[in-house]
């Protein structure tokens, strides 16, 4: 894989996708990102209640919000932890978090979280996030 250029016209046909409930990717960054192997998409969380939390062993997310307001939920412990499938025991879902921090995030905020640290996140509304899959040092 060399060098992948995105322009500014693509991100914005990515945005142009109307908000569907729950929580995925947007096309056609995903389809792009899988192609070339980018650590990097667009997350939308439409009407987002209720969400897995999460550990990742070995990478970090580094999210910034793009449109809308997300309510984070980092640190602490996940509340019936379990392996998740297909992953190679590399991440850790859980039921919740017990004892974590709440954090908003808006438009224009980022927010960094470290590998092993137990997180998740909702949207009463419509958000839509980039994230950014960063390897532990």
């Amino acid at each position: 894989m060399g060098t992948t250029f995105i322009g500014k016209e693509f991100i914005n046909q990515v945005l142009a996708n109307k908000p569907v409930t729950g929580k995925h990717q947007l096309e056609p960054l995903k389809s792009l990102a899988l192609e070339n192997k980018l650590p990097f998409c667009i997350l939308e969380d439409s009407e987002l209640l209720e969400n897995e939390a999460e550990v990742h062993k070995q990478m970090g997310d580094l999210w910034y919000c793009l449109e809308g307001e997300v309510e984070f939920i980092c640190g602490g412990e996940l509340v019936n932890a379990r392996i998740r499938e297909n992953t190679e025991s590399k991440e850790i879902a859980g039921d919740g978090i017990r004892g974590g921090v709440a954090r908003v995030l808006k438009a224009g905020d980022w927010l960094w979280i470290p590998a092993g640290e137990a997180h998740t996140h909702t949207a009463a509304g419509t958000a839509r996030l980039m994230i950014i899959k960063v390897p532990q040092i």
